[in-house]
């Protein structure tokens, strides 16, 4: 089947036209790519535990620790992520 072209588009009294006659068409809606998350939650929630590990480890696994080695963890992940997705570090 051959392709439409301008002149075979149907034409109503309402349709636009140029100055020449020919059919003017709708502009096709632009639709922006489905953007995925740079990694989703799991993988987020993954990184900071091995982060918190880390820290952990740093500091001998000393019990009372956990927390601030969490909330740092999840700090810098969250710090890093910005970073490597073009958003500002703050």
């Amino acid at each position: 089947m051959a392709p439409r072209r301008p002149t075979d588009i149907p034409r109503t009294p309402d349709t636009p036209t140029t100055p020449s006659g020919s059919t003017l068409r709708k502009p096709r809606a632009v639709i922006p790519p489905v953007l995925r998350p740079a990694v989703t939650p799991e993988e987020r929630r993954a990184m900071i535990a091995e982060k918190a590990y880390l820290l952990a480890e740093r500091r001998g696994f000393t019990p009372g620790g956990e927390t601030e080695d969490w909330l740092l963890a999840e700090i810098e992940v969250d710090a890093l992520l910005r970073i490597s997705h073009g958003g500002s570090p703050q």
